[in-house]
């Protein structure tokens, strides 16, 4: 036996990491509901906040300081206050102090390694990235360290592969990140302003669930436009399944099919951006939720999963030194995937009659009772799975950003997307959040609109 294998399977061990669990479990699952903050740490947090801003060198959206413990949708703040987590640190967290990631993160802790990387690997990295691949269909894996990095991986797949074209396209409104080049992509001119342009991209209408056959067409006139005017100079389309970061936008079957049966008689890679999507649906993978296995050529995620990957099929291998990085991912966060995984394929988060679903229902169902008693103060809701967005107060931005700040006073973290209109969006911990608990969350909601009204 290794001397890895028989420590993890070493009583003392076993009994010591139970017992870690179970403590930490203990204090956990005494955040049972929102509170204020504590009179005693307020003023030494405020300092705290604003000494760090000052090192940022800018502002945090939210005076938020975590002070590392939480129970399931519950987060406790270094002031001592309690809010309930509707934003996931932007669809990363599955639950707070959830015992399977508990669990993962002490067998990492003892690992020998802290970091993996591209010269050194443990076997937690491989099994992650053959449970990836048989899990997607795709032919292969390279784990990264971030959505932006996983993005640019699959970008330099897809340039090389077809290394005499040099344009992309993309959908309006849609976000890929914020290096230099992904903010080439994204759909936010003030997101890039003052870097320098070194990427070609033209955009195509993304799907109008208002208007389903005119979108579709207003895209398909819009790519073969694009294809007359640069013919054979496109590498890849970069899609979204659902648009999260432009306002909870979901795409349909027939519209992405339409588009794609021109792309790949064009012979233009099919790129799938699952960085937010990932987990979020009733497959694992969005674009399984909408039949595109068998036509998809590179796919990323991240988030939720904690390591971010690059999928892709056989026919994009890459040459060598095309792709390499120091970090992989922490051990930790490798480990947390594994859990994360079998934990949503294994304990009733996917199909129809799953938790992501049973979730969605019940938040999209009292939003809509908000938004039937108060037509003027909210619309939605809006998005698919467990993206779900919400107009306020007419998509005005100043008033939705207000909006948010006063429900993060209230006891809610949520955040803005889109633009006319912005809204507001939940990534929720599906992982942690009870029915009790988006009851009381939109209950609360309803009182901050109507206090703003």
């Amino acid at each position: 036996m290794l001397l890895a294998d028989a420590l993890a399977q070493d009583p003392e061990f076993l009994a010591a990491k139970q017992a870690l669990i179970e403590k930490t479990l203990s204090y956990s699952q005494k955040i049972d509901k929102i509170a204020p903050p504590k009179s005693s740490f307020v003023q030494s947090y405020e300092k705290t906040l604003q000494e760090f801003e000052e090192i940022r060198g800018f502002p945090l959206f939210f005076p938020y300081l975590g002070s590392g413990m939480g129970n399931g949708a519950l987060v406790e703040l270094a002031d001592g206050s309690v809010k309930y987590d509707l934003i996931s640190g932007i669809g990363v967290h599955f639950g707070h102090c959830h015992p399977a990631i508990l669990s993962a993160g002490i067998d990492a802790a003892v690992q020998d390694i802290a970091m993996e990387g591209n010269l050194m690997q443990n076997r937690d990295a491989y099994s992650l990235a053959k449970l990836l691949c048989s899990s997607s269909g795709m032919d292969h894996c390279f784990l990264s360290s971030s959505g932006a990095i996983a993005n640019e991986n699959g970008l330099k797949l897809a340039f090389q592969k077809k290394a005499s074209a040099h344009r992309l396209l993309a959908f309006e409104n849609c976000f890929m990140g914020r290096t230099i080049t992904l903010s080439q992509i994204t759909d936010r001119p003030q997101f890039r302003e003052g870097l320098p342009a070194n990427l070609f991209v033209d955009y195509l209408p993304f799907y109008d669930w208002k208007d389903p056959m005119g979108s579709t067409e207003r895209a398909i006139t819009t790519l073969k436009r694009h294809l007359e005017r640069y013919p054979g100079e496109y590498v890849c389309i970069c899609m979204e399944m659902i648009q999260g970061e432009g306002g909870g936008y979901p795409g349909k079957t027939e519209f992405f099919m339409a588009l794609i049966d021109i792309l790949k008689k064009a012979g233009i890679a099919i790129f799938v951006d699952e960085i937010q999507t990932f987990g979020r649906t009733d497959c694992l993978f969005a674009f399984q939720h909408f039949g595109l296995q068998d036509v998809v050529d590179i796919v990323t995620v991240g988030k939720l999963l904690h390591t971010c990957a690059t999928l892709y099929s056989d026919a994009y291998r890459p040459k060598p030194g095309l792709l390499s990085q120091t970090y992989t991912a922490a051990t930790s966060s490798i480990r947390a995937s594994l859990a994360i995984v079998q934990s949503l394929q294994e304990e009733g988060y996917l199909g129809l009659h799953g938790k992501n679903l049973q979730v969605r229902r019940l938040f999209v169902q009292r939003l809509q009772e908000i938004a039937e008693r108060h037509p003027k103060l909210l619309s939605g809701p809006f998005g698919h799975g467990l993206i779900i967005a919400a107009t306020p107060f007419g998509g005005e931005r100043e008033k939705v950003v207000q909006f948010t700040k006063a429900l993060f006073d209230a006891g809610i973290i949520s955040f803005v997307s889109g633009v006319n209109p912005v809204r507001i969006r939940f990534l929720v911990p599906v992982g942690g959040i009870t029915e009790e608990g988006i009851v009381e969350v939109t209950k609360i909601m309803e009182e901050v609109l109507l206090e703003l009204r």
